[in-house]
């Protein structure tokens, strides 16, 4: 199938994140150390040209500025993100039905969360002809801003296991 067919899917884990006391889990910042290193995820999407048509970002307080970030380096090219509370804390199965519910008018989708379901969703969905080097290295440690690109000729209803080319796990910094 010819590449105008496929859709790609981006797994990105939220900038690092603060720890405040007496803040709660959901509404953790960005760390410095994240909103500086934060853009770089988008730069690297729009340098390689990974435009996302359709963002599904957690509700938490650092993917969200994480998605921020990464909307200010993709500028009049980025859609408005789709922010679902069912992200946050998903496992590997609802993250999976989360994506299975896109519309196939979307070619890229971008979704960003938390570990470790985004190393395990990027586990189960690698096929055998992925890039070896990148499952190799989101399999051994999945850093903030780790990132995995993923391809499919399948429609997103239909991904569930083994069905998306790794094609790229990067960590812009």
């Amino acid at each position: 199938m010819s590449d105008h067919h496929l859709k790609r899917l981006v797994l990105l884990r939220h900038a690092k994140s603060d720890y405040p006391l007496g803040v709660s889990d959901h509404e953790r910042p960005l760390a410095s150390r994240g909103n500086r290193e934060a853009p770089a995820a988008g730069a690297w999407l729009r340098d390689h040209g990974v435009i996302p048509d359709f963002i599904v970002t957690s509700d938490a307080l650092r993917t969200r500025s994480t998605c921020a970030w990464v909307m200010s380096e993709l500028g009049e090219k980025a859609p408005t993100p789709y922010l679902d509370s069912r992200v946050y804390g998903a496992s590997s199965t609802k993250l999976c039905a989360i994506i299975n519910e896109t519309p196939d008018t979307v070619t890229t989708l971008l979704v960003i969360g938390h570990q470790p379901v985004l190393q395990e969703l990027a586990m189960r969905l690698a096929s055998i002809d992925s890039d070896e080097e990148a499952v190799y290295e989101l399999a051994m440690d999945y850093p903030t801003l780790g990132m995995t690109v993923m391809e499919t000729a399948k429609n997103w209803a239909e991904i569930d296991g083994r069905d998306m080319r790794v094609t790229n796990f990067v960590v812009p910094r």
